[in-house]
């Protein structure tokens, strides 16, 4: 047809409607600006608010974390099977296995109603951070160590991971990075949870289908290297030497640049502050002035600014914890805004079926076999 327009990635293209979240005037969920979440919320407030729509009261974020302290409580056949995935497979496909299968044991796995939806919305942020602290544990020989339902889910993280009580400031960090990645609009993970999901599939289905797009590094992969990218700067004095010459190479810097953000990423503004502060109550200022110098070069160089990976690779070395959990951690805050646009695009549903541009051979007759 003479009149399609094209748009290479679907780039700048409205494909549907959504009261989760906005990039307009800065990034809000539910129309709370994400500055003021995470000054002041918790990650599961922030995660309640994703998916019913309002802050909880005090009654309902009692509740609310009372059921997740309760769906922590994985099934031990789960993880036995946990145990049979070798231990060289990522974690991001672990994660994606473990999706799908904590469907076959939820009691709602084939029910897509609202109200069965945000019960396995539930249980999945409850039950993800549990295997993939199992998983780790596992693949270190160590023992597991099972949830405590008296903490929050990033607290509850570190514990599970270290065996041992996270401090104030480091449970904080990690708790406001899953707040700041939990949620984005129709990236390219939300997009494929929301195609799934106008199929009338299950939730589980459009989770798993949401995980395997974000384990690509053009993604969700990025901060994996980050951190590889501070470590060769060498130090402060040599990182502006290092810097140009990558730029010289023109070898792309991970951690800058976003299809939207083209001027700033209030996340890793914001981001940034804690970095800093955890930076230095680890002993770790020598790399934050490594990432101050490489930003800034970049920035005048490039006019790139950095986005939410830059800071948060950061944070997650300064809490110890290791780079194949790096994109994970991502998954544990995205379910919160995966789930979220599944519930909204089943309420309103319409089949997702964008058409293509076709640029093979025009018509051609058939040849016989003899013949070709």
């Amino acid at each position: 047809m003479d009149n399609e327009i094209y748009s290479p990635g679907l780039e700048g293209v409205v494909a549907g409607e959504t009261a989760v979240s906005t990039l307009a005037g800065g990034l809000q969920y539910r129309g709370y600006p994400i500055e003021e979440l995470a000054t002041h919320s918790t990650f599961e407030e922030t995660a309640y608010l994703l998916l019913y729509g309002e802050l909880p009261n005090v009654a309902e974020l009692d509740g609310f974390r009372s059921r997740l302290g309760a769906a922590a409580n994985v099934c031990p056949q789960i993880l036995e099977i946990l145990r049979q995935i070798p231990a060289a497979t990522p974690c991001m496909d672990v994660l994606r296995t473990c999706v799908s299968l904590l469907g076959h044991w939820d009691p709602d796995a084939q029910d897509t109603s609202h109200a069965a939806n945000l019960r396995k919305a539930e249980r999945l942020l409850a039950q993800l951070p549990v295997l993939l602290a199992a998983h780790w544990r596992h693949c270190q020989q160590l023992p597991l160590v099972p949830p405590d339902a008296q903490r929050g889910l990033a607290d509850n993280l570190l514990w599970m991971l270290h065996g041992e009580p996270p401090s104030p400031r480091a449970a904080r960090a990690l708790d406001v990075s899953l707040i700041l990645y939990a949620e984005h609009e129709y990236n390219a993970s939300t997009f494929a949870a929301r195609v799934v999901a106008s199929t009338l599939s299950d939730l589980h289905s459009a989770v798993t289908a949401a995980v395997g797009a974000l384990k690509g590094p053009l993604h969700g992969g990025a901060n994996e290297h980050v951190l590889s990218i501070l470590q060769a700067a060498g130090s402060p004095e040599q990182a502006e030497a290092w810097v140009r010459g990558e730029l010289a190479a023109r070898r792309r810097i991970m951690g800058f640049g976003h299809r939207v953000y083209k001027q700033s990423d209030p996340r890793a503004e914001y981001l940034k502050v804690l970095c800093r502060d955890l930076a230095e109550e680890t002993g770790n200022s020598s790399l934050e002035a490594i990432a101050e110098t490489i930003e800034r070069v970049v920035r005048r160089e490039k006019n790139l600014p950095p986005n939410l990976d830059w800071p948060s690779a950061r944070i997650y070395h300064y809490l110890k914890l290791p780079v194949a959990l790096y994109t994970p951690l991502f998954v544990l805050s995205r379910v919160a805004g995966w789930c979220a646009h599944i519930i909204e695009q089943q309420a309103n549903n319409r089949l997702i079926r964008p058409r293509s541009r076709y640029i093979g051979r025009q018509t051609r007759s058939w040849v016989p076999l003899v013949d070709r």
